[in-house]
């Protein structure tokens, strides 16, 4: 039986994607950040839980150690994420629009990286194509969003970082029997915007979600697909995918900027370990 941890899964297209998978016969790994709704789901489902804040690093640390319980991880889903309102440090001291979508899932994955190894997993990042409409100007020296920031520019450059990061972890551990991709979940009705004061918010918490939005269930199927598919055939690692096919990335990057987002994002979890 394969071991599937979901994060972002109290809700929304993670908590879809796990009732599918878990009745699919998954051994399904639930994380969350609201201990009431996580613990909700876990009672459901017959699932094991565990409750971690992307805004604070210590959570991701103790998370990590928690997961190591499992003797094997065969799927990391990094759904976790938002877009926010105004700009605010976390008490890590990062951009936290940067931290809870990338700075976060970057750090627990390299810290369960041995597990992932032994299990030979598949690691799979939820991003958006918000990457393309905000995040073509991405400057990794502006990792803390410092310059003109705005809610959604800072979540399009996360969920960027997110693609360039599965390029990179695809680059550096493809050898090791790692898999890894990317996708873009479509416009998706859930929680999504809740913590912003962007007109977002609105749309996404009136009628007016059900004009364009698709449900969490119908999303979360293109996400129970990658994690059942087989890379090499059903998907190739290193991409981004949206409705099943590659998602052209309108920041062009050879690879210089996704291994110098790498290299920056060590240092900066390295002062907090």
């Amino acid at each position: 039986m394969q071991t599937i941890v979901i994060t972002g899964a109290s809700d929304g297209i993670g908590a879809a994607s796990a009732r599918q998978l878990k009745a699919k016969g998954y051994n399904v790994v639930i994380i969350g950040r609201s201990r009431e709704k996580t613990e909700k789901l876990a009672k459901e489902l017959d699932a094991p839980s565990h409750v971690a804040d992307y805004s604070r690093l210590a959570d991701v640390k103790r998370l990590a150690s928690e997961l190591k319980q499992y003797h094997h991880i065969n799927v990391l889903v990094n759904n976790a994420g938002g877009v926010m309102g105004d700009r605010e440090l976390t008490e890590d001291g990062f951009e936290k629009t940067f931290q809870v979508n990338h700075l976060a899932p970057f750090l627990l994955t390299k810290l369960l990286m041995e597990q992932l190894i032994e299990s030979q997993a598949k690691i799979i990042q939820t991003s958006s194509a918000a990457a393309n409409a905000f995040g073509k100007n991405f400057d990794v020296e502006d990792l803390n969003n410092e310059k003109n920031y705005a809610p959604l520019k800072a979540y399009g450059y996360g969920k960027l970082e997110n693609i360039l990061f599965t390029r990179e972890l695809d680059r550096r551990y493809q050898k090791n029997g790692i898999s890894t991709v990317a996708f873009h979940p479509g416009v998706v009705r859930s929680n999504f915007a809740s913590e912003t004061n962007h007109f977002m918010r609105f749309f996404y918490h009136t009628p007016l979600k059900y004009l364009i939005t698709i449900s969490p269930e119908k999303s979360a199927r293109m996400l129970t697909a990658l994690v059942e598919g087989k890379p090499g055939t059903d998907w190739k690692s290193g991409e981004v995918y949206s409705k099943g096919k590659p998602m052209s990335v309108a920041f062009k990057d050879d690879g210089t900027v996704a291994r110098e987002l790498w290299e920056r994002s060590e240092e900066l979890v390295n002062t907090v370990l």
